[in-house]
C-alpha cells in the first residue's frame, strides 16, 4: 500500500493539538508538524457541565487553522478524537454537530478505556523501550480529569484502574480551598492517598513495581529536557526526581516558571503532576521512571497505521485485553478451567459459523471475554447470578474496549443465565442500536449452546468440534462418560440458538475409551 499523510485531533482537556505524519511500508510513521493551542476547556466542564459560548468558539477557530493546515499539507485521511472534557459535558452531540457544520471537521468522543488505550499504544510505539520497562513495570497516564494506573508483569497488562485524581480536578479543588504552593503537597496528599492506598490493598500487596512509565503533559516535557548523566532523554531515577521535585514543591509558582521558563498556569499544573507522581513512586518503591514524552495523537497515528496496515505492530494489544479480564475473573473467583472450557467451545461454534453470522473478528474477541466473565456475578450472589455479573462488568473497565463493547458483554453474560428479553434492550437507558442488539443475540445464543455442553462443570469432553450442514449444526464430541445431564440442557438451549440463527444445533457423541 502507498505512504499516506495523515493527521491526528487531539481536543483535550487543557490542550488542542495536532499532529500530522508519513506512513509508509519502508519508512514507517515520521512526524512531519505539531501545533498546539492551550485552551482550558476541562475546568468550565468539570465545573458546570458545558462550554461557554467564547470556549467554543476559540475551539472552532482553532479547529478551523487546523483544517487549513491539513489542506496545505494535502492530508489523505485524520482523525480527531475528544476526550475528558467533551465527554463528560451535557449536549455533546450538539457540540460535535456545530463544530462539523463550522469547521468541517468530525470529532469522535473517545470513553476513559478508549483514550487510556490509545496512551498506552502512543507508549507501545517506542517498540525497544516499552518491551524491556513491562516486563516488571506500570503505567501512569495523568490527564486533567483522572489517572490510569495500569500494572504490567512479563509485558502483559495484568490490571489497571482509573481514579479522579487528574490534575484539572485537583487544580479546582486547591482553588476552592484557596490553598498556597506551600501547603499543595500536603493537601494532595490527604485527597490522593485514600484511593492509592485501596489500589495499593487491592492489586500491588507486596509486590514492587521497578520501572514506571508517565505519560502527562508537564512532567514529560521538563523531563525531556533534563537528561541525566548516563541516561537515555525522558529517563531519570527516582533518587534524582525525588531531590529535583523536592526542590520545586518549596518555591512558589513564580519561582518554578522562572526558572523552567514556562507559563505560570503550565507550572502550578507541573507541581501538582509532579507531586501526585511522587506519591506514586513512593507506594511503588520505584527504581527507574522513563517519561516518553508522547501523547495522545502518537496513539491516534499509530492506530491508524497498524489498522490499516501501514505498519505491522510488534505488540499483541488483544492479548493485554485478555489478560485483563482474566485477572478480573480471578478477582471475582471464577474458575479458570471452566473458562478455558467455555472459551474454547465457544470460539469453536463461531469460527464453524461465520457464514451465517456475518460478524466479525471484534466480535470474537468480545464472545471470548464474555466466555472468561461468564459467571463473575456468583461471587456476590449465586441467586442474582445475571444482574450481578451485569453489574460487574459494566462497573469494571477493561482497557481497550468502548463503553458499547463492553454493554455488549454485560448484557451477553446477563441473558446467558436468563431469558433473553428484546423489551428491555429496546428499553435501555443506554439507548442499544438494532445494530448492537442483534450482535448481543447472536452472542448469546453460542454462549449459552457452550454454558448448556459444560453444565456439571466437570470438563466432560476431552474434544468438541462443529460440523455445518444446511439447516443443522453438529456439535460433535468426543467422550466416554455420561452426557445425559448435557444432552437435557442441550435442547432446552437450541430452541434460542435456532430462533437466532435458523439453524438447529445438535450433539453427537463420539465414544472413547
Amino acid at each position: 500500500m502507498a505512504g499516506k499523510t495523515f493527521a491526528a485531533i487531539d481536543v483535550g482537556s487543557f490542550e488542542i493539538e495536532m499532529k500530522i505524519f508519513e506512513i509508509s511500508n519502508k519508512k514507517g510513521m515520521k512526524q512531519i508538524d505539531d501545533l498546539r493551542h492551550r485552551l482550558d476547556l476541562g475546568s468550565e466542564t468539570y465545573e458546570t457541565g458545558k462550554l461557554s459560548v467564547q470556549k467554543v468558539e476559540e475551539l472552532c477557530k482553532i479547529l478551523k487553522s487546523f483544517a487549513q493546515t491539513m489542506k496545505t499539507y494535502r492530508v489523505d485521511d485524520y482523525r480527531a478524537y475528544g476526550t475528558s472534557a467533551i465527554r463528560e459535558m451535557r449536549g455533546t452531540q450538539i457540540l460535535i454537530d456545530q463544530i462539523e457544520q463550522r469547521t468541517g471537521i468530525h470529532i469522535d468522543v473517545l470513553s476513559n478505556s478508549e483514550q487510556r488505550f490509545l496512551d498506552y499504544k502512543s507508549v507501545a510505539s517506542k517498540t525497544e523501550e516499552f518491551h524491556e520497562l513491562t516486563q516488571d513495570g506500570a503505567i501512569l497516564d495523568i490527564g486533567g480529569d483522572g489517572v490510569q494506573l495500569s500494572l504490567f508483569e512479563d509485558g502483559k497488562l495484568t490490571a489497571t484502574q482509573n481514579m479522579r485524581l487528574g490534575v484539572l480536578r485537583l487544580n479546582e479543588a486547591l482553588s476552592r480551598l484557596d490553598a498556597g504552593s506551600y501547603r499543595m503537597e500536603q493537601i494532595i496528599e490527604e485527597i490522593v492517598m485514600s484511593q492509592l492506598d485501596v489500589f495499593r490493598k487491592l492489586y500491588l500487596k507486596e509486590r514492587k513495581i521497578r520501572n514506571l512509565i508517565v505519560v502527562d503533559d508537564y512532567f514529560s516535557a521538563i523531563c525531556k529536557q533534563r537528561t541525566e548523566p548516563g541516561l537515555k532523554a525522558g529517563y531519570v531515577r527516582t533518587k534524582v526526581f525525588e531531590r529535583f521535585t523536592g526542590n520545586m514543591m518549596a518555591q512558589s509558582t513564580n519561582q518554578v516558571a522562572e526558572q523552567l521558563d514556562i507559563p505560570e498556569e503550565n507550572a502550578r499544573l507541573l507541581l501538582i503532576s509532579c507531586c501526585l507522581l511522587r506519591h506514586v513512586v513512593a507506594m511503588m518503591d520505584t527504581q527507574m521512571i522513563w517519561a516518553p514524552g508522547v501523547t495522545l495523537c502518537d496513539g491516534i497515528v499509530y492506530e491508524y497505521a497498524d489498522k490499516n496496515k501501514l505498519i505491522r505492530s510488534e505488540h499483541d494489544f488483544e492479548a493485554d485485553i485478555l489478560s485483563s479480564a482474566m485477572n478480573i475473573r480471578r478477582r471475582y473467583m471464577g474458575s479458570r478451567k471452566r473458562g478455558e472450557t467455555l472459551e474454547q467451545i465457544t470460539l469453536t461454534v463461531f469460527d464453524s459459523m461465520k457464514k451465517v453470522h456475518g460478524l466479525g473478528r471484534r466480535e470474537r474477541l468480545l464472545l471470548q471475554l464474555s466466555a472468561i466473565l461468564h459467571d463473575c456475578g456468583k461471587y456476590i450472589s449465586m441467586i442474582n447470578l445475571a444482574e450481578c455479573s451485569y453489574n460487574i462488568v459494566m462497573s469494571t473497565e477493561i482497557i481497550g474496549l468502548s463503553h458499547r463493547e463492553r454493554e455488549i458483554i454485560a448484557n451477553v453474560v446477563k441473558y446467558n443465565h436468563m431469558p433473553f428479553d428484546y423489551d428491555a434492550l429496546d428499553e435501555s437507558s443506554s439507548g442499544l442500536d438494532r445494530e448492537t442488539e442483534l450482535t448481543i443475540a447472536k452472542l448469546t445464543a453460542i454462549l449459552r449452546i457452550a454454558n448448556g455442553l459444560d453444565r456439571s462443570h466437570k470438563q466432560k469432553f476431552k474434544n468438541v468440534k462443529t460440523q455445518l450442514k444446511e439447516d443443522r449444526l453438529e456439535v460433535i464430541v468426543e467422550t466416554g462418560e455420561d452426557i445425559t445431564l448435557e444432552k437435557g440442557l442441550f435442547r432446552a438451549r437450541a430452541d434460542f440458538f435456532e430462533e437466532i440463527f435458523a439453524i438447529r444445533p445438535v450433539i453427537r457423541q463420539k465414544r472413547i475409551f
